[in-house]
């Protein structure tokens, strides 16, 4: 009769926590004592109730006794399968009161929650890492000592999260399942059709507390960020080269290998960035986007209208720090600098002559090719 009349006369001397009968709060004071009277034999599974025990060792026998009738999902609980069959009937049954995000799992729920409190209790104890979640920080700490216990079986592709191996594993296998429904866009893992999402919505949720930069995603915020302190984390073990991002040394290192994946298929044109095989292409179909509002001047690159602006306005930021030479363009600086140091990199394969900018050097090559004269 309490289950109707809600009477709950055991509580906990410690906590809130109220129940029915004497049984339940006999268990739930082992969460206090941190008493756990139930192991695993197998792994190092410890628990306080017998219930999540047996639950437990259905995962070594591999058991999943609950089943969906409309697709082949089958879990080791019954919460799990209801939660299941919601994605299915799209029913969101737990709301927050704060921001209004409604979630299919009471437990989904309660993780949101803690991004509003703001509480991490969770830090690691080599760097400042902070977080939410147990399992988060054991993730995090794997960075610090390389462990990357999950490899693909195809390549030598290997990382820290199993989910990183599944969505890696796609690439082989090319299957594209998440698509937009505004364009035609296909990926292959839901995290990448999110971010495309914000491509038609617009949004921008993340934004710089220096300046007033948006950014659609929490990492571009954080390479950002990077520019206001001038911090240069990584280094080319080769050359001086730092910079502010790790697949910015990446591309760097293919300068010294002379690696270059990414070939044109009209032409000879090899190049080690998608990106410039990418402009390269618009010289074959003729195509310059970037056009300049005050003259008719048209080009393939932005950085290229960037610079031809600077005529317009005759801003000229770089300027030696030896003679009294400003320019607009840092190539333009870094060419004239030669003239200081004396360096002649470019030499003709022909005869003996060097020059310090490439553009002279192919001048002086039309003599040797009779398209120039010697006077």
């Amino acid at each position: 009769m309490k289950i109707h009349t809600g009477e709950k006369p055991y509580s906990c001397n410690i906590c809130e926590f109220k129940c029915i009968v004497k049984s339940s709060l006999q268990t739930h004071m082992k969460v206090h004592t941190r008493e756990k009277l139930y192991s695993c034999n197998i792994c190092e599974f410890k628990c306080i109730q017998r219930s999540n025990f047996q639950t437990h060792m259905k995962i070594h026998t591999g058991e999943k006794p609950f089943s969906c009738n409309i697709c082949e999902f089958k879990s080791i609980r019954k919460a799990q399968l209801q939660n299941h069959l919601r994605t299915h009937t799209g029913e969101k049954p737990f709301s927050c009161n704060i921001c209004g995000l409604r979630y299919i799992a009471k437990s989904s729920l309660q993780r949101h929650l803690e991004i509003h409190t703001g509480e991490k209790p969770f830090s690691c104890n080599i760097c400042e890492f902070r977080c939410i979640r147990k399992y988060l920080l054991q993730k995090h700490l794997k960075i610090h000592t390389g462990e990357k216990p999950f490899s693909c079986n195809i390549c030598q592709f290997r990382c820290i999260r199993k989910v990183q191996l599944q969505n890696h594993l796609i690439i082989h296998t090319g299957e594209k399942k998440f698509s937009c429904n505004m364009c035609e866009f296909r990926c292959s893992a839901k995290s990448y059709l999110q971010k495309h999402l914000k491509i038609h919505t617009g949004e921008k949720p993340f934004s710089c507390n220096i300046c007033e930069f948006r950014f659609k995603r929490k990492d571009m915020l954080k390479i950002h960020l990077i520019t206001h302190t001038g911090e240069k984390p990584f280094s080319c073990n080769i050359c001086e080269f730092r910079c502010n991002r790790k697949r910015n040394l990446k591309m760097h290192m293919k300068i010294h290998t002379g690696e270059k994946p990414f070939s044109c298929n009209i032409c000879k044109f090899r190049c080690n960035k998608k990106g410039g095989l990418q402009r390269h292409m618009k010289i074959h179909t003729g195509e310059t986007p970037f056009s300049c509002n005050i003259c008719e001047f048209r080009c393939i690159r932005k950085d290229h209208l960037q610079n031809h602006l600077k005529i317009h306005t005759g801003e000229k930021p770089f300027s030696c720090n030896i003679c009294e030479f400003r320019c607009n363009r840092k190539g333009t600086l870094q060419r004239h600098m030669k003239i200081h140091t004396g360096e002649t990199p470019f030499s003709c394969i022909i005869c003996e002559f060097r020059c310090n900018a490439k553009v002279v050097l192919q001048n002086h090559l039309k003599i040797h090719l009779g398209e120039k004269s010697f006077l």
